[in-house]
């Protein structure tokens, strides 16, 4: 267990590495990118992406079966089985990115030409955009099996060193847009996609290099087909309605106020990717061993896997959060110039509702665990699709765009305590352990944080200037790390940590 223990450790300062240099390169570039596009073309590639993600349920759907099987069959220790496991995967993969051709080419394209709010005069610009996402998505979609599988082998050294490749990328695609003398659109959907098939090749071929099991070969073991097929289609239902809200909201800002209000949600999903990396890196790390722990039998260290996972995902996520809420405006301001607008209050109850959702990631992982999740998809799946038709009816009856936020912070409170209930039938998890250990100190130290905030708020007000703005947001770090070590985390956690950190100044 302590060995286990340890590679959790490892991976996830590996992926921490990764993170740093993907959310630094992120938001840097993402500032240039909306100055060399301006805010129509920033807003017509968001909402045009967002078309073709629209249809990537299948996708996720199989991506996160794919993870589970492969990470359980490692567990079981049978490589003749995840040579198998690996390649049904893959060709189910291959199926998919078909049938998000023929949907993307039909649909979407009708979708897009018909139906969105877009400038008349730009489609034949919109129209190549488009054709250059649904490559880049075929080619996602095709490489998650690889992906996967270094995901399950607990290879997270592989993802900092291929993030140092992506973020010489980002910077080479930031200094051609600038020089391009091409229509700017253009130029830098070429340039993502070109940076998209170079990283999914390099995953292919690492994960060809490295891992036997890897290699293709026509399977034709219908059991397996049955068993991920069967799972992977009550998994669409959660994974249509994680589109559904993420996606389906962006479409509907853009029938309802135009590009504009396009562009300060393609803002807010820069800030959400950058921050939710900061978790969901911990989680990624964590997650192989929920499923190993399950494959063993070791429900016990399952569940303090869980425990540990959510408190944690909780506290890492507010730490960074806890500085950005406090100067949203001055930090979107200091970051885009301009920012468009809404972005300060859509990034700031978005971020809202990432820390609420931070707590559920490792419960969905031990439901997923399982693998009877009939009912637990259709439950949440059903209540975090509420989330378009409400949408829908509060932007007719408000004409406000930020209440798609509002309502998606709701569901996902509810999905907090219907996870946890189903979860009590699936690994005979203990409701009342959970409020103990992670609900209770989270609700105190969160309480604490804030109090404290509120303080500083009174004394100093909001940044006036950088430093300014580096001495408040140092001092809310500080407060928050203690906070969180002395009153979040037991006694047993505390030494936990100090035992880590001790064992990394010395070396």
């Amino acid at each position: 267990m302590a060995s286990n223990n340890s590679r959790i450790a490892k991976n996830t300062l590996f992926l921490y590495v990764r993170m740093f240099l993907n959310m630094g390169l992120s938001l840097y570039t993402s500032r240039i990118v909306l100055g060399a596009l301006g805010i129509e073309n920033f807003g017509i590639y968001s909402v045009v992406g967002g078309v073709i993600t629209l249809f990537s349920f299948f996708n996720s759907a199989m991506s996160s079966a794919t993870q589970r099987f492969l990470a359980i069959t490692i567990g079981e220790k049978d490589s003749a089985k995840l040579h198998k496991v690996f390649n049904v995967s893959l060709l189910v993969h291959i199926g998919i990115a078909a049938i998000v051709l023929l949907f993307a080419e039909t649909l979407g394209l009708w979708f897009v030409n018909e139906k969105l709010n877009l400038p008349s005069d730009r489609m034949g610009v919109i129209n190549i955009v488009y054709q250059l996402s649904v490559l880049a998505s075929i080619i996602g979609i095709i490489q998650v099996p690889y992906h996967a599988m270094i995901i399950a082998h607990e290879r997270m050294n592989v993802f900092a060193g291929i993030s140092i490749l992506e973020a010489l990328l980002r910077i080479s695609i930031v200094f051609l847009l600038y020089h391009s003398m091409f229509d700017k659109l253009i130029s830098f959907a070429v340039m993502i996609f070109v940076m998209n098939f170079i990283l999914s090749a390099i995953y292919v071929l690492y994960s060809r290099k490295q891992f036997p099991e890897s290699n293709f070969e026509i399977q034709r073991d219908k059991s397996i087909y049955k068993n991920m097929m069967s799972y992977s289609s009550w998994n669409l239902i959660g994974n249509i309605a994680a589109v559904a809200k993420g996606q389906g909201a962006n479409v509907l800002l853009n029938i309802f106020f135009g590009t504009t209000v396009n562009a300060s949600y393609g803002v807010m999903l820069q800030v959400q990717v950058a921050v939710q990396s900061f978790v969901s890196n911990f989680q990624m790390a964590i997650n192989p061993q929920i499923y190993k722990s399950y494959a063993a039998e070791d429900l016990k260290r399952m569940h303090n896997l869980v425990l540990q996972g959510s408190k944690f995902s909780f506290f890492l996520m507010a730490l960074i959060i806890a500085p950005l809420l406090y100067s949203i405006d001055y930090i979107l301001a200091w970051w885009l110039d301009s920012p468009p607008p809404y972005s300060g209050v859509f990034v700031f109850f978005s971020l809202v509702n990432i820390l609420l959702e931070s707590l559920s990631g490792p419960l969905t992982s031990g439901a997923l665990a399982g693998g009877k999740i009939k009912w637990y998809q259709i439950a949440l799946g059903g209540t975090m699709m509420l989330n378009l038709p409400l949408s829908y009816l509060l932007f007719c009856w408000t004409g406000e765009p930020v209440m798609f936020l509002y309502v998606a912070i709701i569901l996902s409170i509810i999905m907090l305590f219907l996870r946890l209930l189903f979860l009590t039938k699936l690994i005979r998890f203990s409701v009342a352990i959970f409020f103990i250990r992670v609900m209770l100190p989270v609700i105190l130290a969160t309480t604490c944080s804030a109090a404290g905030i509120v303080l500083l708020y009174s004394q100093y007000g909001v940044p006036t200037g950088f430093f300014d703005l580096i001495k408040i947001t140092g001092i809310i770090l500080i407060y928050v790390l203690i906070v969180f070590y002395f009153i979040g985390c037991s006694k047993a956690e505390r030494s936990m940590i100090y035992k880590f950190v001790m064992d990394k100044i010395a070396k």
